[in-house]
Order: C-alpha cells, then structure tokens, then sequence
C-alpha cells in the first residue's frame, strides 16, 4: 500500500484554486519518454525511479474529485495501471463503459478492499489528498512516496488530506533529484 503524489515543499497538491500549477512540469521537460504515448518526458533520473514502479501497480485507488477532474481519463487508468478504484458515493457516469477497468466503491476502506483483490500480489496505489488521508489515518498505508517540486502555494490542497494527528515515518529509503523534482520514499513507522 504507497500513497503517492507531486507535492509543493510546502505540503500541498493543489494550490487554493484547486489546480496543480507545475506541480507535473517535471513531467514534461526531460529527454526521456515515460510511457508510450511519448507526451510525458523526465529526466533519466525520474525515469530510472518512477518507471519500474509504475510497472508494480496493479490498482491505483482515487477519490471521485480526482476522476471528475481528469474526466475519468477517457476510460483508460493513467500510467498502465491495470485497475482504478474510485472512491465515491455516486455509481458509475451515466454512459460509462463497463468494460473500462474502473471499480466505483463507497468508502477508502472498501476501496483498499477492492484494489487489493485486484491488484493481487502487485503493489496497491492510494492517490494523495483527501482519500489518501484517510486511508493513511487508518494505519493502511506502508509507504509515502512524494514527488517534491520546488514551488510554494503557501494554501490549497494538503498532500496528506485532513490528517491531524502526528504519524512518524522511517527515515527515507530512496532519495533521488531529478530535473525540477525530489523523489523521496519512506516507509511508514509502525
């Protein structure tokens, strides 16, 4: 279970208008495809780093915000996730494809549940913000993976949601600076 997102140095994922800013420049301005459709290029820094683990995740779990914002990625999970799991209280956009590899669930514990099945032995994804934080409130969480940019909203949306309580994580495992952006992976203290 890896809770994952970019992040501004000051904590947050969203500015107060709800957008990303360059939080996802890094994305865009390296040498180095990340996947196949060649529009997300990083540096081989970030490559050597993300790739391999985008290649473990068997299901990523989003809250309803996240899909409404990216209009459900056309029906296609980002990254060559096999599986999302949409946190939601709503059933499925009306006209949705069944067959699109999306699994709309009440609640981020059902949510876990589901992306668990799914995801069998491979690595289960909790997207950053509210749900995140919820799922990482919860104990569920084994891993925080962040994307640093350096930029500062000072306000907006947190990384870790409406966390309140103090969690102690290990010292980073992984540490690695790519073009625009920090990659750091900690393992969550039990």
């Amino acid at each position: 279970m890896v809770m994952y997102g970019s992040v501004s140095v000051d904590g947050f994922i969203a500015d107060e208008n709800d957008q990303p800013g360059p939080l996802f420049d890094w994305l865009l301005g390296g040498d180095v495809p990340l996947d196949e459709s060649g529009a997300l290029k990083v540096s081989q820094e970030s490559y050597d780093y993300i790739r391999p683990y985008w290649d473990q995740i068997g299901a990523t779990v989003v809250g309803s915000h996240v899909f409404d914002m990216t209009d459900g990625w056309g029906g296609k999970p980002p990254g060559g996730v096999d599986h999302v799991v949409v946190v939601t209280h709503r059933p499925a956009p009306e006209g949705w494809d069944p067959e699109a590899p999306f699994h709309f669930v009440d609640g981020s514990e059902a949510a876990v549940a589901k992306a668990q099945e799914l995801a069998g032995h491979r690595i289960v994804e909790i997207a950053a913000g509210d749900v995140g934080g919820q799922v990482f409130a919860a104990g569920l969480v084994d891993e925080v993976r962040m994307d640093v940019v350096p930029v500062v909203f000072g306000s907006g949306k947190r990384y870790f949601g409406s966390v309140h309580a103090p969690h102690l994580l290990e010292d980073p495992d992984v540490v690695t600076l790519g073009h625009r952006v920090l990659h750091l992976r900690y393992r969550v203290r039990r």
